[in-house]
């Protein structure tokens, strides 16, 4: 029992630290460009960090699942350790940019785990409580990191948003030392030439989101390499990413739920604290409060998500969250200059309720409806469809904020596009077939 809080201390404190350097960063990269220049480098700051996060997720679910958790999460800590040691240290923008892909790195090996080691510790209703918590962190963060960033950047050195990392991560990786996972790794043949393959083709397809030039050589590349990709892990007796998790039709639709959903609307959170200081005027940190809504709902509905699996299934609270997501878009396309703050609060409040519902279950399904060996590549592939779908809709929106005549209309043309994916969201989740639990399925039949 002492050894299961140790290792919980310890994922939520990965989940903090995640949080946070992602948040600060957004807001600190402009002062950190005017002392070290390189301007031309700005967005590559973050492009290095998303693409190497995105990539090694599904990577590092597959490898827990060989080779067990515990070694797997405390490399990603120690990598994202060192990266954030390293990006504190650069002298130049193009040193940060290589310093935030092996930042990014650490990220994507790190990020999946907390709720893997939650599915392995915890009974199904009581998961929610833990994605919950999640949440919470990701919610202080968008309070806390403004904050810090500006404290850091006025008073002491903006070094100090990377080296505040390095203390939580030592905390984080001793509190695992205790930890005795339950799980038993199916030993297997490190797939290094599939791993290869998938990394240099969603590379190439994520770099689509903010090159310029040679698009179609980037797109032509990327779906060459992917294909190579998949016609090599149908032949390998040791596949990266087993293709037959997506035989499993509950998992496949999930995966593909999860994409859409973020997609439409998650990337919205980016840009509601523009529309607060643009259109309506408000300050830094009232900006960011509408996010601390989504974080509220979010945690509202996670707590009672895992007994609301048991008792209903996954189809119904699906639908139920992609209602509200709909619900979200209707009031998100009735936003204009006149809206104040309790109706954005509101909207994204309404926002947390959908995603904190279907991430939840989501999740729980990932671990639930697959054999134990395959646990850690299935809830890393929802993580991964969350990577995807995000970058993808937070590039169609930018692409609309930067065409449009001005903020507000911009923002107007974003959350229609939101709008209407949130409705393919919902449609997608039609397909899902009802299911409960495992251990529901012993109770009652479904």
């Amino acid at each position: 029992m002492k050894s299961k809080w140790f290792v919980m201390t310890s994922i939520v404190l990965a989940v903090l630290i995640s949080s946070i350097d992602s948040t600060i960063t957004n807001t600190t990269v402009p002062h950190i460009v005017k002392e070290l220049g390189g301007f031309e480098l700005y967005a590559w700051s973050f492009v290095a960090y998303m693409i190497t996060s995105t990539v090694l997720t599904p990577i590092a679910g597959r490898l827990s699942d060989m080779f067990g958790r515990k070694k797997v999460f405390a490399t990603g800590m120690i990598v994202f350790l060192i990266g954030s040691l390293l990006c504190g240290s650069a002298q130049t923008m193009l040193q940060l940019v290589l310093f935030r892909a092996v930042q990014g790195i650490g990220a994507g090996i790190m990020n999946p785990f907390p709720s893997i080691i939650a599915g392995d510790l915890l009974k199904v209703e009581k998961r929610g409580t833990v994605q919950a918590l999640f949440s919470g962190m990701w919610g202080i963060s968008a309070v806390l990191a403004p904050l810090l960033g500006a404290l850091f950047v006025e008073y002491a050195s903006w070094r100090w948003i990377f080296y505040v990392n390095i203390p939580v991560c030592i905390v984080a990786v001793l509190m695992l030392i205790p930890y005795k996972e339950a799980y038993v790794p199916k030993r297997a043949p490190v797939d290094f030439w599939g791993a290869a393959m998938f990394t240099a083709s969603i590379s190439l397809l994520l770099l689509l989101t903010v090159v310029e030039k040679g698009i179609w050589l980037y797109a032509a590349g990327g779906i060459l390499l992917l294909a190579a990709f998949i016609a090599f892990e149908l032949k390998t007796k040791s596949p990266l990413i087993p293709l037959t998790l997506f035989r499993k039709r509950n998992i496949a639709w999930m995966i593909g739920n999860t994409f859409l959903a973020c997609a439409s609307l998650f990337g919205a959170a980016s840009y509601i604290p523009l529309f607060m200081q643009e259109v309506r005027g408000n300050e830094l940190f009232v900006s960011g409060l509408p996010l601390l809504g989504q974080a509220v709902g979010w945690m509202l509905v996670s707590v009672p998500a895992g007994k609301w699996v048991i008792r209903y299934g996954y189809r119904r609270l699906l639908l139920c969250g992609n209602a509200l997501l709909i619900v979200c878009g209707i009031a998100a396309v009735m936003i204009n200059a006149a809206s104040g703050f309790l109706f954005v609060f509101s909207m994204m409040f309404v926002q947390g309720l959908a995603y904190g519902l279907i991430f939840t279950v989501t999740t729980i399904g990932a671990q639930e409806l697959v054999e134990p060996h395959q646990k850690g590549i299935s809830t890393s592939m929802q993580f991964f469809a969350r990577n995807i779908g995000t970058a993808v809709g937070t590039t169609m929106m930018g692409a609309f904020l930067t065409k449009a005549p001005d903020t507000m209309a911009g923002i107007h043309q974003l959350l229609v596009y939101g709008f209407w994916m949130s409705l393919l969201a919902f449609a997608s989740c039609l397909f899902i077939q009802s299911a409960r639990t495992a251990s529901a399925r012993k109770r009652t039949a479904v």
